[in-house]
């Protein structure tokens, strides 16, 4: 890959020396065939849709002149853009910078959307591309060219706030609706910030806000997302509420019994006891942690904001919690335990316990790609788009 790359920038400075992106225009239906797919040769009439209607053959399929009518739109549409545009809607930023070095002019090319580069980067979720263009225009001094970029609008009066709120059919690189629905409010909110505050009510044609559409164009996702919360906590929740009871238990509990004179426990000062003592005590306190930051989410109103921090914040903490607890009720079972093996066992008591707590190491291999996943949605400023397939 890093290969192909290197050869990729070698191959663009030869066409930026011969002006081979002069007069360039992009084959419209790359972004559909995708890689590998044979070209088509005349796409116009009916074969566009032989070429992507699988009800070709149906003249009762009501949906053929819809489907006819939006290809033959898109078709339109990526024929008028430039390379630059082509790039932007692609996110080879490699090209965009080259492009605006070369020929500065091109930066404000448009297509037949009336759409500038940014634009179309913020349509297709290009965020590298934004990023790229914002560093480079505040680097040279000319943010005034990057206002001017962030302020246009299309030929339906949508701005670039407009633009971030309505769903694209690309997704982020993250999985599950709600890690996407996150990604979808962080998106919204980085490109909240880079546009006047006079944008948000600012309406299109259709006499929408952002604000509206984008509460609009997800609520599907939305209530998969919570219904992802919900039966994610009510789940969680019964395991923690089984592990706040164990623990209490265990908590009252003193292994070996009090001395009969003084009251006081007979293994008291042993280091086994000591981390019974404090495991049974941390593992009370992370499971009703744990229970009460569930229950939190299953109280809570799950609207479109709560998306952006609350939610992942709290699943992120109830299930840390969940971890600890379990990981302390193996920890004051096992130095409780500890008591009752024979002086013969001693030497492989450790490869007992470990076998042991073998569980909570699955559960902490089956739930890391949760984590990471919560991790990215609550460090990570601007989402990266991703261009792959859905993997099965």
């Amino acid at each position: 890959m890093k290969q192909k790359h290197k050869w990729s920038g070698q191959l663009l400075n030869i066409f930026m020396e011969n002006h081979i992106f002069e007069g360039f225009v992009v084959n419209p239906y790359d972004s559909y065939l995708g890689t590998g797919a044979k070209p088509i040769g005349d796409v116009s009439g009916t074969d566009i849709v032989s070429a992507f209607n699988p009800n070709q053959g149906d003249n009762n399929n009501e949906e053929d002149p819809k489907i006819l009518a939006k290809l033959k739109h898109e078709k339109a549409i990526l024929e008028s853009e430039t390379a630059i545009l082509t790039a932007a809607r692609n996110g080879i930023v490699e090209i965009v910078e080259k492009l605006i070095a070369k020929i500065p002019s091109s930066i404000y090319d448009l297509n037949l959307e009336n759409k500038n580069v940014l634009l179309v980067a913020v349509e297709n979720r290009r965020t590298n591309v934004v990023e790229a263009l914002k560093k480079r225009f505040d680097k040279c001094n000319k943010m005034a060219i990057f206002n001017d970029l962030i302020q246009g609008v299309d030929e339906r009066e949508n701005t670039v706030l407009h633009l971030a709120a309505t769903k694209s059919d690309r997704d982020w690189n993250i999985s599950g609706a709600a890690l996407q629905m996150m990604w979808h409010i962080k998106w919204f909110q980085y490109t909240k910030g880079l546009v006047p505050e006079h944008f948000t009510v600012r309406t299109n044609k259709d006499d929408k806000t952002a604000g509206e559409l984008f509460k609009k164009s997800h609520e599907e996702l939305v209530t998969k997302g919570s219904e992802w919360l919900k039966d994610t906590s009510e789940s969680c929740s019964v395991v923690a509420a089984l592990l706040a009871g164990v623990s209490f238990a265990t908590s009252s509990t003193v292994p070996g019994g009090n001395r009969s004179e003084t009251g006081e426990p007979a293994l008291e000062g042993r280091p086994a006891f000591d981390a019974f003592a404090l495991s049974s005590v941390i593992g009370l306190c992370f499971s009703v942690t744990a229970l009460v930051m569930f229950l939190s989410i299953l109280t809570s109103r799950k609207e479109a904001k709560d998306f952006r921090i609350d939610m992942p914040r709290k699943l992120l903490l109830g299930l840390s919690s969940l971890f600890l607890s379990i990981i302390a009720m193996f920890v004051a079972f096992c130095s409780g335990h500890f008591f009752l093996i024979d002086q013969k066992f001693k030497h492989i008591v450790f490869l007992i316990y470990s076998v042991t707590c073998f569980p909570v190491t699955l559960y902490a291999v089956a739930q890391l790609p949760l984590y990471i996943d919560l991790l990215r949605s609550i460090v990570t400023k601007v989402p990266k788009t991703s261009d792959k397939g859905e993997e099965i």
